[in-house]
């Protein structure tokens, strides 16, 4: 479901760019890491859904993928969530992206042990049956592929340079 959500909101914002022509998603990168920004906006809100919610996922299934070893898990939940808030909120402003982008990789480099984790450990998810450790890893991995990419990274090649404006845009000539 998440990765849908990335890509449908990539597409709608690419569209957006596009159709009405506002420089801000005049690119393929703009445009994901907003795209990754709505995604982290719905993920990171299952982190403070309360226990009794069943409709979608709820704390205490962000608590159940938590390794035991970790302490002080239930923090951890809402450490989490309030970083992929912020990450969301850094990757929408020009002069954060690239620093939201790379703590956001590094943040789901570190998120992977507990998806590893649910996985082996068939962990059910919102009510439903537990995601294969097959869809899990590599959802984690386009997602670090995706921060880091919308981060800047990798650079342009050499000789290739982007005419930007003073807000990190692409200049409109």
């Amino acid at each position: 479901m998440t990765v849908i959500v990335l890509v449908l909101a990539t597409l709608g914002f690419r569209l957006l760019g596009a159709l009405s022509g506002p420089a801000r998603f005049a690119t393929w990168r703009v445009s994901t890491a907003h795209g990754l920004a709505v995604m982290l906006v719905m993920t990171a809100s299952a982190h403070f859904v309360p226990p009794g919610v069943s409709f979608m996922p709820n704390h205490a299934d962000m608590l159940a993928m938590v390794p035991p070893i970790i302490p002080f898990p239930a923090f951890v939940v809402y450490l989490t969530g309030v970083l992929e808030l912020a990450g969301a909120a850094g990757l929408v402003l020009p002069g954060t992206r690239r620093a939201a982008g790379l703590c956001l990789a590094l943040l789901f480099v570190l998120m992977l042990p507990a998806n590893i984790y649910a996985a082996l450990a068939d962990v059910p998810f919102a009510g439903g049956t537990a995601e294969p450790l097959w869809q899990r890893v590599p959802e984690q991995i386009l997602y670090i592929g995706v921060a880091i990419w919308a981060a800047g990274l990798p650079a342009r090649p050499a000789g290739r340079t982007a005419v930007t404006s003073a807000e990190g845009y692409p200049a409109v000539r």
